[in-house]
């Protein structure tokens, strides 16, 4: 067992409790974190003539050495370590003697996998942040070259209004947008440094804590209270609920890929590379991908109530429950990563059928709201031509046509307003350019909306 601890102990640990306690099976993906956070420390504590140079170098070559070794496979990481603070130290110590173990100096492991934590969290939201970004170079991509692509809009999953692929999938990208937004709002709030903090109470050592801050990249300093710098995990839960968030806005757009790629509905057709076959029935092809992103939100979201349910009952400072701060916040971590990239190449290769999007958006009535508008423009209030063309759906459901098929002496059966020019009115192409107020999908708008999501982009 190597430990950093046990000149206090008398027995030995037994061994069911040491592999209860450890956690080197997975904070082991901790390294990178760790040896950046040991070097600069190191170099610190040269700075402050806490260690001569000689013994900064020493501990510099011997810090990169293991670094490169576990790298290439030299230097496996074993469960016979407790964690992998403890993996670095005792190899460390094994390569360049007694100045190894002065590296601790002026530190806690507390303040240190804070540390780890706190720099791996970062790395993994600007991850996020760049998938995200590709995710909505995606779908901007669609949306450019389908400005006039129309289709029904859904309330209720009951056809509505017409609009176009565009304005759907503008929808997505806003979501997305503001999923991007949390994430440099998240990584901007969460940029402290909490190295120097200690076990709880800070040092007594000389320890320059700003220097620390700066060379790791923390621009907004060290944590101010040593006591919060230990024990917050503020910013891993703000993490995984923005994470949550965005794994509920690709649910919700898989469900509707899953719906559109239905036989009912024929709207996409999904790249073989991103489908599926089925061991029974030949002519299958299942939207797996939609399928799994669907389904692992819930993995995510289980996270975020694991953690949260974790620190609730925690006093100040560190306790050993944060060690559960770890294991499915990695695994949220890499789902909702694999999940973005994944998402986004079924997405850009994936085909859309526009004659039966269109075709589709001719039948339910989805211009009954324009037939209503026409009236009102025609000097009727609008909850009698509300009622009216209300009436007129009914009749258009008993002779199985749509308002459009209905010869206009029939329609002035149902008031007399109903003119020539109704038909154009009621048109598509009508329905979707007349709407021109600020989010709508009017071709002019939209033109104007995809110029901003460029900027954006």
């Amino acid at each position: 067992m190597a430990q950093l601890w046990g000149g206090r102990f008398e027995k030995a640990t037994d061994d069911m409790v040491y592999a209860f306690n450890a956690s080197i099976n997975f904070d082991k993906r901790l390294l990178d974190e760790d040896i950046r956070g040991s070097r600069v420390h190191a170099a610190m504590l040269c700075r402050q003539g806490i260690i001569s140079e000689e013994e900064q170098k020493a501990i510099d070559v011997g810090l990169e050495g293991i670094l490169s070794d576990v790298n290439d496979g030299k230097l496996p990481i074993t469960s016979e370590y407790e964690d992998v603070h403890s993996f670095v130290e005792a190899n460390l110590i094994d390569r360049i003697g007694d100045a190894g173990k002065k590296l601790h100096t002026g530190r806690s492991r507390n303040d240190q996998v804070a540390l780890d934590m706190r720099l791996y969290t970062r790395s993994r939201i600007d991850e996020t942040a760049e998938n995200l970004t590709a995710l909505m170079e995606s779908i901007y991509n669609i949306m450019k070259d389908n400005t006039m692509t129309y289709m029904p809009g859904f309330t209720h999953l009951q056809k509505a209004q017409p609009v176009t692929l565009a304005h759907h999938l503008g929808a997505y990208f806003e979501m997305f947008s503001r999923d991007r937004e949390r994430m440099h709002s998240i990584r901007k709030r969460m940029n402290y440094c909490p190295l120097g903090s200690g076990a709880l109470a800070g040092t007594t050592y000389p320890l320059d804590r700003e220097y620390v801050a700066d060379e790791l990249g923390f621009d907004r300093g060290p944590t101010p209270n040593s006591m919060d710098g230990v024990s917050d995990r503020d910013y891993l839960i703000e993490y995984l609920s923005a994470i949550s968030m965005v794994m509920m806005h690709l649910s919700r757009f898989s469900e509707e890929i899953i719906i559109w790629n239905s036989d009912e509905y024929r709207f996409v057709e999904i790249d073989d590379a991103y489908s599926t076959g089925s061991s029974i029935m030949p002519q299958k092809k299942n939207p797996d991908i939609a399928e799994l992103v669907r389904g692992k939100t819930g993995r995510v979201y289980g996270a975020l109530m694991s953690l949260l349910t974790t620190m609730k009952g925690i006093p100040l400072a560190y306790n050993k429950d944060m060690q559960e701060d770890k294991e499915m916040a990695f695994d949220a971590m890499d789902t909702v990563n694999d999940c973005l990239v994944l998402f986004s190449g079924m997405l850009s290769t994936m085909k859309f059928n526009n004659d039966r999007m269109e075709a589709s958006a001719t039948k339910g009535f989805t211009n009954a709201t324009d037939a209503a508008d026409y009236l009102v423009n025609h000097g009727v209030p609008f909850r009698d031509a509300h009622g009216i063309i209300g009436r007129l759906v009914l009749y258009c459901i008993d002779e199985k046509c749509a308002i459009d098929d209905v010869p206009l002496e029939k329609l002035k059966e149902f008031a007399p307003q109903f003119g020539e020019d109704i038909y154009e009115a009621i048109s598509l192409k009508t329905c979707v350019d007349r709407r021109i107020t600020t989010g709508a999908p009017g071709k002019k708008v939209m033109e104007d909306y995809l110029a901003k999501c460029k900027l954006a982009l």
